[in-house]
This record gives C-alpha cells, structure tokens and sequence, in this order.
C-alpha cells in the first residue's frame, strides 16, 4: 500500500514526452496526465497525433527561437483551437517570431496553471541572436528540467548562425551552472555524431567511451537518448570542457597552435565541428 506522500506524488506526477519530427527533431510535450504544455513544435502533426492518442489538451505553447523547425507548427495548432479561449504563445523577445503573446527575456518568470508550471527564463544567445532557454526548478518528485532548443545538445552544442562564440559559451556557462541532476530536453537527436567528434577531441575520456556504448544501444533499441543531465555533459560534452588539459593538446595537435584560454578553445572546437565528418 502506498504512503500518503506517495499517493501525492503520483496525483501530480509530470510526464515529459519527446515527440519525433523531421529527420532528427524532439519536441517535448510535458503533461500531468489531462493537460499539457508543448516547446518548440516545429510541426503541427505529430503533436495533434500525441495529444490525440492520449487524450490531453493544449493549455500553452513555449518557444525558444526562431528557426522554422521549432515555430512552425504554431499556426495550425492555433488554428485547430480558436474556438478555445486563447492560448498563450511565449518567446523571446529579442526574435520576430509570428503568434505570439508573452515576450520574454532573461530573469522573466513563466507560470501556468494547467498543467501547474512554473519556468525561470534564460537567456542563452549564440544559435541565434535573441535565444531562450527555460528551466523548471523542480518538478512534483524535486527534479529540475531544461529546455534548451538548440543550444546545448547532448555531446554538443548548436552551430552559431547569428551569435559569436562569446556569447555561446557564456550561455553554455550559464547552462553548466544549473544543478547537475537538472534534465536537458534537447532539440535534436545528435547524439551520435556529437559523440565522434567528442571522442576526437578527448579520446580518453573514460565516461566518453561508456556514453558511446551505452548510446549506442538506445538508438539500436529505437529509443531517445535525451534527457540528458547537466552532470553527465559536464564529463562528457567537449563544449563545456573547453579548459581541460587534454582537449586543448589535441586542439594543439589538430590547428598547429596552443589554445590560451577557453573561449580559444571553444572558437577551435566549434569551427572544427562544423566540418567535422
């Protein structure tokens, strides 16, 4: 039989679900079993297909940048509901991004009260210009959650379209700084590829070589191998070990020249990443 605090927490218990889109694409519903929010929903379809089989309803919609991958679905999901009173839109306010509501920056505070939410926004520019990030100190069991669109990836990081790599790594210091048992519910399923050139850069990393394997074996298995945690990239995520001796001798090796500082190092790593195959 179960303790009262346990028959608590299951009443208030939150699911975090990664909905497939694209070739590559997560976006994540977060629901407490009747209603639910979405992050990032790129594509209207696949979302209406989840709310539908588990008979959830859209009560809010969160985005964290621009990019037509993570906005594009708004419109239809909004369409498909005009006859419900409104639902919210929240973005960044530094972005041009149609439909929504709430614009919000760094320090701003996200609540909602079905499901029963609350997220601290972010500021995390680098991908582009005007990214956000949302973070939820505890959920109903005491565990933090990230999303964090496509600035800090499982092994890895997003490219900089319209940031430098200043503001980047600044973001993904930001991000560092969170508890380490927070989960990241990243945008993309990069992990593999993220973990080669991890491996590249820090080929001994012994925790790099288990994450290989034991990836591996949830994507032969057809599973996600998101949420990662804060805790775990900081052992194995080259972009937020950009000062370890190790890294910065095979950056050494690999450009002809010692790296002098972090941001050096990172400004190596990304742009080898970028052509990394």
């Amino acid at each position: 039989m179960n303790s009262p605090e346990q028959d608590s927490l299951a009443r208030n218990a939150l699911e975090y679900v990664p909905v497939p889109a694209f070739e590559d694409n997560y976006i994540w519903l977060v629901s407490d079993s009747r209603d639910a929010v979405v992050v990032d929903p790129g594509d209207a379809a696949p979302v209406e297909a989840c709310l539908a089989e588990r008979g959830w309803r859209l009560t809010a919609i969160l985005l964290t940048h621009h990019h037509n991958d993570h906005v594009g679905g708004v419109k239809d999901l909004l369409d498909r509901r005009k006859a419900e009173c409104g639902i919210p839109v929240y973005g960044p306010a530094g972005e041009r991004i149609e439909h929504l509501t709430q614009r919000l920056s760094g320090g701003d505070l996200v609540r909602i009260a079905q499901p029963a939410l609350e997220f601290s926004v972010i500021d995390v520019p680098g991908h582009t210009a005007g990214h956000i990030a949302y973070f939820q100190a505890r959920d109903p069991r005491g565990i933090p959650h990230l999303f964090c669109g496509d600035t800090l990836f499982a092994s890895g990081c997003g490219r900089l379209f319209e940031g430098t790599p200043e503001q980047m790594l600044r973001s993904l210091d930001a991000l560092a700084a969170l508890p380490d048992d927070t989960q990241v519910h990243c945008a993309h399923e990069y992990t593999m590829s993220n973990i080669r050139f991890a491996r590249a850069c820090e080929p001994d990393n012994a925790a790099l070589a288990r994450w290989n394997a034991d990836a591996q074996a949830l994507r032969d298995a057809g599973k996600p191998t998101l949420p990662t945690t804060i805790g775990h990239e900081k052992a194995v995520n080259p972009f937020l070990r950009a000062g370890e001796p190790a890294i910065q001798a095979t950056l050494a090796a690999q450009f002809g020249q010692r790296a002098r500082t972090a941001l050096d190092s990172f400004r190596m790593m990304r742009g080898w990443k970028d052509k990394f195959r």
